[in-house]
């Protein structure tokens, strides 16, 4: 089992800067991550793709972030930041942080989920 702890939502200006960060934290035996990171809903909207950062370094990054956004991991890697700049009103929603071992990751399988943080891109 794996909690998953954001922290760093809020509202913000248009123009405005974020940062969010996510924590994995294993409850009783290891669990080794394999990709952790970012998705978002607004409302009335699917779930979808902020930005993702495997633990080889690849990222991946949805077309409407790309160039505002950035990705990072802590050296302790179970803990991830999304750096998010240049927000505008369209970035407004849900931000769900995401991790998966290998197994779920190649098999498409949901892994652990956050509950969310609200961010608020509004004058």
């Amino acid at each position: 089992q794996v909690e998953i702890v954001e922290s760093g939502g809020g509202l913000v200006q248009p123009g405005g800067s974020l940062r969010l960060s996510c924590a994995a934290v294993a409850v009783g035996r290891n669990f080794d991550i394999y990709i952790m990171g970012w998705y978002r809903q607004a409302p009335g909207k699917q779930r979808e793709l902020v930005a993702v950062l495997s633990s080889d370094e690849n990222t991946n990054y949805g077309d409407s972030v790309k160039g505002r956004f950035t990705i990072s991991r802590s050296n302790a890697k179970n803990l991830v930041y999304l750096q998010m700049n240049s927000l505008k009103s369209e970035d407004t929603a849900v931000y769900y942080c995401n991790a998966r071992n290998v197994y779920q990751h190649n098999r498409d399988l949901p892994g652990y989920w956050g509950q969310g943080t609200q961010v608020t891109v509004s004058s």
